[in-house]
């Protein structure tokens, strides 16, 4: 293993300068202009895993092709797959970016470019961590695939049917992905559990037409305050979410699980000011690190009625409607949520209202065993590679691919994440820490070694 991590070391800079050719590509996947490039930033990733020693194949799809790039398979070793994206989000708005988007700037510890956390970055160290050991001759303990699509940043359309049509070939005993964060370089976190999602729609709609309110008001039921009324049912001033039966399915924090994400660093004051809010609030019993990654919620994402322009105008608007989502955890299901909530907004709608509701896209909550043993070996190369005792996380977000990798390939994901909470995906100056790059080619290198042991 020495070897290995003397090859990371003694090739930091010619790294990091290959990362920086790859996040150069703009490879924005949801506009069709950067169509060349998406395919361009392929191509320069199929040509890389090829150098490294890969075995290596870009598979059409619909979309944008997928990157198949893996160590010969050999029999009776345990086989692990990571996955990674090379599409990235547009990097509007430009006028905010501090250096140019795809120039790919070092200053002190940071790397900013488009893609450098989400996702080029991350994946990125888990190529050089297998390069570190085809280049130095030291045996892999596992055989491992890399799959590097093309399409996250729009949904993955066309990643389950892919699935699907090569589940053989990708049958695995794991899957690491790092495409998500830790709380600081002092806390480096595996995170077990995500939240899923539910989303709806809800329009009342009472007179045909804007009514005068001096002529008409007092006499006709106003949809605006109907369904400000109806909303206002959904939680009570606990925090607690009113629905009948939502609660029903919640699996309860274990005492374990709670004293871990107690030892996750949490300010309530520094939070506050992050945040620009007077006050928290959330469900009462529970810690606001428990509130935003481990309880259910219920959230209006918009509201619209009436008239919005400058000065008043007085009517009684036609309509009204609202946007909801639900923070869902396991072992919730979107579709029973869905169901009570439309139920429940059916049962308070008044009589003077015409109710419409639309179900939106909805994701399962994930949750994998955190005393597991290949849990217990990611925390084992975690705390190796960065010299901390390394912790568990559960997430409030949602990345419903990995319930696609469990239903299809039916294992389990190491979601390893190695980005910090300023690194600002999906924001202008998106940056990746080069001190989380360095350890976490390390921590890449240490976990094979700890995957591969559990099978000895």
């Amino acid at each position: 293993m020495q070897a290995v991590f003397d090859y990371l070391r003694n090739n930091d800079t010619a790294f990091l300068e290959q990362l920086r050719d790859y996040l150069r590509f703009p490879s924005v996947s949801a506009q069709p202009q950067h169509k060349a490039d998406m395919r361009a930033c392929a191509d320069w990733a199929v040509s890389h895993c090829r150098l490294i020693g890969l075995q290596t194949r870009l598979c059409p799809t619909p979309g944008n092709p997928v990157i198949l790039a893996g160590t010969p398979r050999r029999q009776g070793r345990p086989h692990y797959l990571v996955y990674g994206h090379y599409d990235v989000q547009p990097p509007d708005p430009l006028d905010l970016w501090k250096t140019p988007p795809f120039e790919a700037r070092i200053e002190g510890d940071n790397l900013i470019a488009r893609g450098s956390c989400d996702n080029k970055g991350q994946h990125f160290v888990h190529l050089k961590a297998v390069e570190a050991y085809l280049k130095t001759g030291t045996e892999l303990p596992v055989d491992i695939t890399f799959l590097i699509e093309g399409e996250e940043e729009v949904g993955s359309d066309h990643l389950v049917d892919f699935l699907k049509e090569h589940r053989q070939e990708l049958a695995c005993d794991g899957i690491v992905i790092s495409d998500n964060g830790i709380p600081s370089l002092k806390h480096p976190a595996l995170t077990y559990s995500l939240r899923g999602v539910a989303a709806m729609e809800v329009k009342l709609t009472g007179p045909s037409r804007d009514l005068h309110s001096g002529l008409f008001g007092g006499s006709v039921d106003n949809p605006a305050m109907a369904l400000c009324q109806m909303l206002g049912s959904l939680r009570d001033r606990r925090g607690r979410i009113t629905i009948p039966g939502f609660y029903d399915d919640v699996v309860k924090l274990s005492a374990y699980e709670r004293r871990q994400l107690a030892k996750l660093p949490f300010s309530e004051g520094q939070y506050r000011k992050l945040l620009g809010v007077k006050a928290l609030f959330g469900e009462q019993s529970y810690t606001a690190i428990e509130q935003r990654s481990a309880r259910p919620t219920c959230e209006i994402n918009g509201l619209t009625s009436g008239y919005q322009g400058a000065g008043s105008k007085t009517i009684i608007p036609s309509w009204a409607s609202a946007k909801l989502t639900f923070r869902l955890v396991p072992d919730m299901k979107p579709k029973k949520i869905q169901q009570l909530v439309a139920r429940h907004l059916k049962e308070v709608c008044p009589p003077t209202m015409r109710i419409e509701l639309e179900v939106g896209h909805s994701g399962e909550p994930y949750l994998m065993s955190p005393t597991g043993p290949q849990a217990q070996a990611a925390l084992r190369a975690l705390k190796g590679a960065f010299g901390q005792e390394s912790l568990l996380l559960r997430e409030g977000g949602s990345i419903p691919i990995v319930n696609d990798f469990r239903k299809i390939l039916g294992v389990d994901t190491l979601l390893l994440g190695l980005s910090l909470p300023d690194d600002n995906p999906h924001s202008p100056n998106e940056k990746f820490s080069l001190t989380c790059f360095r350890r976490g080619m390390a921590m890449s290198a240490k976990l094979w070694e700890e995957l591969g042991a559990l099978d000895r």
